[in-house]
């Protein structure tokens, strides 16, 4: 097997366990023109996950500043939006990380 299809490929698995840590160090550590494109391409990944943060801490100053003290239906609805996109990312993650170790 070879060394940078292999790290390629971890790039991709670090969803599972160092995040944006891994890819980053992938990125600038490597020579490499695939697995720095394989990095970055995670690296950028494992950040889509992050782009409703802002929105949900509009929606928790909005719920709890409202004064309604009802359910907090704006930061439960982009917490389940968060959630279902962190799932799509971790399935697309595993794809393409398989998919790195087995072309030939």
């Amino acid at each position: 097997m070879d060394t940078k299809r292999i790290l390629s490929a971890l790039c991709y698995f670090s969803i599972m366990y160092a995040g944006i840590l891994f890819p980053l160090v992938a990125y600038l550590a490597s020579d490499d023109g695939e697995v720095k494109f394989h990095a970055k391409k995670a690296l950028l990944s494992h950040l889509i996950p992050l782009i409703p943060m802002p929105f949900i801490l509009v929606a928790v100053f909005l719920d709890f500043t409202g004064g309604t003290g009802g359910f907090p239906v704006l930061m439960f609805s982009i917490g389940i939006l968060m959630v279902i996109l962190s799932f799509i990312v971790l399935v697309w993650n595993l794809v393409k990380g398989i998919k790195v170790l087995t072309i030939n």
